[in-house]
């Protein structure tokens, strides 16, 4: 580890070249992701999908990524952290390129799904690998929030650069990330130490465990998009399933030798708060970018390139993340700024809900703009909370529950926005008809961000009234 070197100046520099490298990662996680959400429409228009196949290019993504993302932070801790983020950087940039090549829709789905799962290997061995250099306190909150800038400056440029491309062809939207990644990988054998070799302790790797809790959410996510067309006993089946499922990976984690999940971590109140709150927070991020994006193309017939450029005002983030947010923690703390996050993320869906079919940007920009603040304010912190207090060893596996969380909840959330928005719109295809959906659909990204704030403020008031105790 670079800590454990004596020679502090030369600890220093590689710490912050490395965070170098490993920024690039979630930043080239980041725009993979934003582009996609903007070319959705000419993806749909050249491969003849469905609204509901249409969203399955995004969830199969994170549920791969948030299927596997577990696995992958053990296989962290286990296996070499800098092995893992290496080998797996490698299969995202195959699999990109794989997509941009797809000529059906089920082709472009699979690649997706399977370049989720890398990231679901590679993004918690490079947050690990943060967490085990710097040290808890100052120094890692700083890392880590600039860690998390770095991922709102990769998802707002992406937004432009995604429409930009997608003016071209949506197919270029996968190519790119093939050049990012590949500068990366090399700059990555480089700038990362080789770390201390795992002792090899006969610790397995627990298929089983994510085999079964992908299915769980793969079930769960897919009864809630096909229910308008399952019927309630089909889908109510489809969750049944999915539930026996999560049951029999609780069961296969008790009794694992080497278990995907030490099931204890949970006893951790602040680790299962940020992760609640990493769910809400994603469901209702992605759930709004989902409508705004269909709204401005598809209603108003907005190019993807002036999509992107509306939404840029998200990048806000970008800025606010690694400059305003470190003082407000210092200050005030994770909780009381994560809770502060919500409550601007509800205030700004709600006040997208009036949208009409002639709306200017002038309405939409307060959105957009405190949408951003709220990002900024919710997914550093988040992430400090949850490695915040976790013994070493388990940084790969605390860094993948968040990560997990995050794409769970984005997929879960695009599901249930999808359901509703279909149900809403009905088999009429007018303008009023479509506007309908939307507004229906922006229901729950506000409810997600006020149960957002209910579960953080939870956290907040057992601090408040374990500080009361102490000092009686």
């Amino acid at each position: 580890m670079i800590q454990s070197n004596p020679d502090t100046r030369t600890a220093v520099r590689p710490s912050w070249g490395l965070l170098l490298v490993l920024c690039g990662a979630i930043f080239l996680e980041g725009i993979d992701v934003s582009m996609m959400g903007v070319a959705l429409p000419s993806i749909r228009s050249e491969l003849d999908m469905s609204t509901g196949s249409l969203q399955w290019v995004v969830s199969a993504y994170v549920l791969g990524y948030g299927g596997f993302m577990l696995l992958g932070g053990r296989a962290a801790d286990l296996f070499g952290r800098r092995k893992m983020f290496l080998f797996w950087l490698a299969v995202f940039l195959v699999f990109s390129g794989l997509g941009g090549l797809a000529t059906e829709g089920w082709m472009l789905i699979v690649a997706r799904f399977v370049t989720g799962i890398s990231a679901a290997f590679m993004t918690p061995a490079g947050l690990s690998i943060i967490t085990t250099s710097f040290a808890e306190g100052p120094a890692r909150n700083r890392a880590l929030l600039v860690y998390a800038g770095t991922a709102a400056a990769g998802f707002s440029l992406g937004l432009v650069v995604g429409g930009i491309l997608s003016e071209f062809s949506w197919r270029l939207v996968f190519f790119g990330p093939v050049l990012l990644s590949l500068v990366l990988l090399l700059s990555a054998i480089r700038l990362i130490p080789p770390g201390s070799r795992p002792e090899r302790s006969g610790q397995g790797f627990d298929l089983a465990g994510a085999i079964s809790v992908t299915g769980a959410m793969l079930l769960l996510v897919y009864g809630v998009v096909e229910a308008p067309n399952l019927g309630w006993s089909r889908t109510l089946i489809a969750i049944a399933c999915s539930a026996a499922l999560l049951g029999l990976f609780v069961a296969i984690e008790r009794r694992s030798a080497s278990p995907l999940v030490r099931l204890g971590i949970f006893a951790t109140g602040s680790l299962v708060r940020a992760n609640l709150g990493a769910m809400l927070f994603a469901g209702s991020f992605f759930g709004f970018q989902f409508v705004a994006v269909l709204y401005l193309q598809e209603l108003r017939g907005w190019s993807s390139l002036e999509t992107g450029l509306a939404l840029l005002a998200v990048g806000a983030d970008a800025v606010l993340a690694p400059t305003l947010t470190p003082k407000l923690v210092q200050r005030f703390g994770n909780l009381p700024v994560i809770v502060g996050g919500f409550c601007l993320a509800a205030a700004a869906y709600a006040l997208f809900l009036p949208l009409g079919l002639d709306w200017t940007y002038a309405a939409m920009f307060p959105t957009m703009i405190l949408t951003g603040l709220a990002f900024s304010l919710t997914y550093g912190p988040l992430t400090i909370a949850a490695t915040e207090g976790i013994a070493e060893e388990e940084q790969g596996l605390a860094s993948g529950l968040l990560n997990a969380s995050f794409q769970f909840g984005a997929a879960l959330g695009l599901a249930i926005v999808t359901a509703v928005n279909i149900a809403a719109t009905g088999p009429d295809s007018s303008p009023q008809s479509l506007l309908d959906g939307y507004r229906a659909a922006l229901i729950v990204p506000i409810a997600a961000s006020v149960l957002g704030i209910v579960v953080i403020s939870f956290g907040l008031r057992r601090r408040e009234s374990a500080a009361c105790s102490s000092s009686l």
